[in-house]
């Protein structure tokens, strides 16, 4: 248990900083802070690069996308304005469209406010994922990427892994399961392990430099 205690350590410290922080976004149990997780994964959920969809997150925030009100107020224009300043480029029309459309989306279901998501899957993950898969954009991997994010502030939902997550924890030696992999870290940083593993699934090199942290 020690072994893997200091595998996992080494997985956040090396790997753990979550796709949010990196967009900025201060992770909460709040409307805002909800929203703008939604637009980085539909922004992550297009076939272009993690760090291109995180400097367009930001560039929308910036420019005042950051709840549903404010997307919706920005013109079709502004939205793909503030994409090509991210370097958002290659979808970033449609981009614009959907995300105009996911606004009104939350404002009409959820009046504005994404814990509502929450309380209407009856905290099942099944209708959680079910219901992120209503937003234009949103498909499978964007909702579990949504799931492994918010976990940080919804404890019920603790621990969510998908099948990246098990993938590297299983290219690290780590135990491919949930509630074994939640053993080895505070419920604070399930989310930051959950994106390190994410990580490593896709990276094999990483892979290695955490091997090598953890001697």
């Amino acid at each position: 248990m020690a072994e893997h205690a200091d595998v996992a350590r080494a997985v956040v410290d090396e790997a753990g900083t979550t796709l949010a922080a990196e967009a900025g976004i201060r992770m909460a149990d709040k409307p805002a802070a909800l929203w703008q997780l939604l637009v980085l994964v539909n922004l992550m959920s297009a076939r272009i690069s993690a760090g291109i969809a995180v400097a367009a997150a930001r560039e929308l925030n910036g420019a005042g996308g950051t709840t549903p009100d404010g997307m919706a107020g920005l013109s079709w224009q502004d939205r793909v304005d503030a994409l090509g300043r991210g370097h958002y480029v290659r979808y970033d029309e449609s981009t614009a469209t959907r995300l105009g459309e996911c606004a009104d989306l939350v404002r009409e279901e959820y009046g504005g406010d994404l814990r509502g998501l929450g309380e209407r899957s009856g905290r099942r993950v099944a209708r959680l994922e079910s219901g992120l898969r209503e937003f234009p954009g949103i498909g499978p991997t964007g909702a579990a990427m949504f799931c492994r994010e918010v976990q940080a502030v919804w404890p019920w939902l603790r621990p969510y892994t998908d099948e990246y997550v098990l993938s590297g924890a299983g290219k690290v030696g780590l135990p491919e399961d949930g509630d074994k992999l939640a053993e080895l870290v505070g419920g604070d940083d399930i989310a930051p392990l959950a994106a390190g593993l994410a990580r490593v699934a896709r990276d094999g090199g990483l892979a290695e430099r955490v091997r090598r942290r953890a001697g």
